[in-house]
């Protein structure tokens, strides 16, 4: 079974995750977190008798930066890391300029604190990925992002990035993660049915653990996603939305904040129906 690396971002625990996996090419990291998560990736690596020049390769799922922020710099560092990541996504990784703008109108003064420097991979590091990375299936995975894959490993682990919600272990509530700016419902529903054709028999996911009850999870995933764009579509206000959110979830509302703001939610459903109306 696999097991997340707790990246502790912000010092808070099962929030941001990243995979150590063996592939036909030694071994790999599955999604990075953010530069300000690299010293307790570096801490974790170490504890498994690994430094970063001992990983070969890094597989992305999508560049948001909670998953790839770090990659440029991780590259600087290991400048033999070859990077794994969609078609779409790899211009944002050689010259990040636009992410980081865009996410600096998001986030604001907290940029820094949140996620610290982005750094572009150099092009000779970069791959885009087929139908197959290092003997894994990779296969595309929009709805939460239009550039976002999955990786299926032949043990039957799928490693979701975001695909498949979050879920922060032990608890069985399943979030739809919906920010800002590229949320497409029916994409997502089109994934969905995608994750259940190729019947994984667990999910990893960043945000936070791996879960066997592949079925019911994935149902969830997808009433969730349908009760939560309606109360936008209806007319929920921000307050209105995060309350029944926190109503939906009932414990863990801490925790599940920090993985994905009820307030970015929000934002992404909004910004989906608008686009809808336009």
């Amino acid at each position: 079974m696999p097991e997340p690396l707790d990246l502790r971002h912000l010092g808070h625990e099962r929030v941001i995750g990243s995979y150590l996996l063996e592939t036909d090419d030694g071994p790999a990291l599955q999604d990075c977190g953010p530069t300000t998560c690299v010293p307790e990736l570096r801490d974790h690596l170490a504890g498994r008798g690994l430094a970063l020049t001992d990983v070969r390769h890094l597989l992305l799922s999508h560049i948001h930066l909670d998953h790839a922020g770090a990659a440029g710099v991780l590259v600087r560092e290991h400048p033999g890391l070859q990077v794994h990541v969609s078609e779409i996504g790899a211009p944002h990784l050689l010259d990040p300029s636009r992410l980081e703008n865009s996410a600096r109108r998001l986030y604001g003064d907290d940029f820094d604190r949140l996620w610290g420097e982005l750094a572009p991979v150099p092009e000779a590091n970069l791959h885009v990925v087929g139908n197959e990375t290092l003997g894994l299936a990779t296969f595309p995975s929009p709805g939460h992002a239009a550039h976002h894959v999955c990786y299926l490993d032949r043990d039957g682990t799928l490693y979701a990035g975001d695909a498949a919600g979050v879920r922060i272990a032990p608890a069985e509530f399943v979030l739809p993660p919906t920010p800002p700016p590229e949320v497409d419902l029916e994409a997502w529903e089109r994934t969905l049915d995608e994750l259940q054709r190729r019947a994984p028999q667990r999910l990893a996911l960043i945000h936070f653990g791996v879960f066997e009850d592949v079925g019911r999870h994935l149902e969830e995933l997808r009433r969730r996603l349908d009760e939560w764009s309606a109360r936008v579509r209806d007319g929920a206000s921000e307050e209105e939305f995060a309350a029944a959110a926190e109503a939906d979830l009932a414990v863990d509302r801490d925790v599940y904040e920090q993985a994905m703001p009820f307030w970015q939610s929000y934002a992404g459903l909004r910004r989906y129906w608008e686009k809808r109306a336009a």
